[in-house]
């Protein structure tokens, strides 16, 4: 059972980093793989205000600040120039790959390959049905459970929400039924670049120690648990999450931990072949 708590951890920091996934690729089409690289950015930004004497969850506002402004920026005049000259989508796959290896090993020259960690307690462990949580864990379980609360909200009751579901079910409809798409997709990428920016202080935080490259590999598990739920589907996220949180480290505990990014390629590899539109989704939309 401690190993579906640790799962459950998991699933926690990967939905509020698939959330934002999916809704980059919802409203633009972009299968943005610079995402781990702008979760750990905003991770560092955080760890430097924190050695500063922020409290870390004051300081994690400028990671959340972090991600939001640097996603706007990477849409603006990265992805956007090269959506408007009609590239092919696979450019922009590439274009998006070399931003990640620019922004994780442009850090990694800054701030040095040493591993770090923040000035946070883990707090004291508590005990609940088999399963063993610290009092961090706890907290990082309650922001995920509210960030993707509001999430809801959002989509479901407000105009804005309303509006971006039209973008990306139609944009050329939305915009000739009067939604001003560029400004909901602008807005879109600072929510879910906000997202991002907290999944990479979360993820930091869970894992205890972490450097320039930590999250490299975690852009596998998001593909793997945005194409299980389905692209473009922020519940579906939510679901792909929880079933890859939640596999990864039950199985860590049969198989040498090191292997357990395995089973999320395993899971996105047997998806693409068999329901590339993932579990509830039947098209891009939100």
């Amino acid at each position: 059972m401690s190993s579906f708590g640790f799962g459950l951890v998991t699933a926690a920091v990967l939905a509020l980093a698939t959330v934002g996934f999916t809704m980059q690729f919802a409203v633009t089409n972009v299968l943005n793989l610079a995402y781990g690289s702008v979760m750990i950015n905003s991770a560092f930004v955080t760890y430097y205000l924190n050695i500063h004497g922020v409290p870390t969850w004051v300081a994690l506002f400028g990671g959340v600040a972090t991600g939001a402004i640097a996603s706007w920026l990477l849409n603006q005049f990265v992805f956007t120039p090269f959506q408007r000259r009609n590239r092919p989508p696979i450019t922009i796959v590439i274009v998006a790959l070399g931003v990640d290896l620019v922004g994780t090993f442009g850090l990694q020259a800054i701030v040095g390959g040493s591993y770090v960690s923040f000035r946070q307690s883990p707090g004291h462990e508590y005990h609940f049905l088999g399963m063993f949580f610290s009092g961090l864990q706890l907290v990082i379980l309650g922001i995920a459970v509210v960030v993707l609360g509001i999430i809801h909200w959002l989509l479901r009751y407000t105009r804005l929400g309303k509006a971006m579901r039209a973008t990306s079910a139609n944009p050329s409809l939305a915009r000739n039924s009067g939604v001003k798409t560029k400004t909901i997709i602008s807005t879109t990428w600072l929510i879910s670049g906000a997202l991002c920016g907290l999944a990479g202080t979360v993820f930091a935080l869970n894992t205890g120690v972490f450097e320039a490259t930590s999250a490299q590999l975690y852009i596998v598990l998001l593909l793997a648990a945005m194409f299980l739920g389905g692209p473009g589907e922020p519940y579906g996220a939510m679901f792909g999450a929880l079933v890859i949180g939640l596999s990864t480290e039950i199985s860590a505990a049969y198989v040498n931990p090191q292997y357990k990014e395995v089973i999320a390629f395993v899971a996105l590899l047997g998806m693409l072949t068999f329901r590339p539109y993932g579990i509830f989704g039947s098209e891009k939309t939100l």
